[in-house]
This record gives structure tokens, C-alpha cells and sequence, in this order.
């Protein structure tokens, strides 16, 4: 997500002739553009993506879990 944010900026310098970024080559200012794609790839071709929803979910579960335990009071067992 980075390297999109930071390829439309460079995009928009380049276009509105803001900066050293005018004078720079179209291949410089495309070049993120092209590493997201390459990144997005890489991250669902290795399964990086569903991993992290995965683990995102299993937070949330837990989460949720810990909180109706607390509300009902076992989650904290006291000694008698």
C-alpha cells in the first residue's frame, strides 16, 4: 500500500512539474507502481495474504471469546 501511495505521488509531482521529480525519467516514477504489483504477487502467491486474515480472525475470536468469559465471570477462577 505504501509503494501505490508513494507511485501516485510521484506521478502527480512528475505531472504537475513539482520539484527534481520533473526531470526525472517515467521509468523512476513508475517504478513503484510496478514493485506493488510485483509484492501483491509474491504476497498471494505465498499465501502471506490469508495468513495474516487468518490470524487477524483468530484475534478477533479470542477476543471475543475473552470478553463473554470475563462477563460472565470465569475467566478469572478465584480460589476457595
Amino acid at each position: 500500500m505504501y509503494l501505490l501511495g508513494l507511485g501516485i505521488l510521484l506521478l502527480a509531482m512528475k505531472y504537475l512539474e513539482i520539484g527534481p521529480v520533473a526531470v526525472w525519467s517515467w521509468w523512476v516514477v513508475l517504478a513503484p507502481f510496478a514493485l506493488a504489483v510485483a509484492w501483491w504477487s509474491w504476497a498471494d502467491s505465498t499465501g502471506y495474504t490469508k495468513r495474516k486474515a487468518m490470524e487477524r480472525d483468530n484475534a478477533r475470536r479470542k477476543a471475543r471469546v475473552d470478553k463473554n468469559k470475563e462477563a460472565i465471570g470465569t475467566l478469572r477462577k478465584r480460589k476457595r
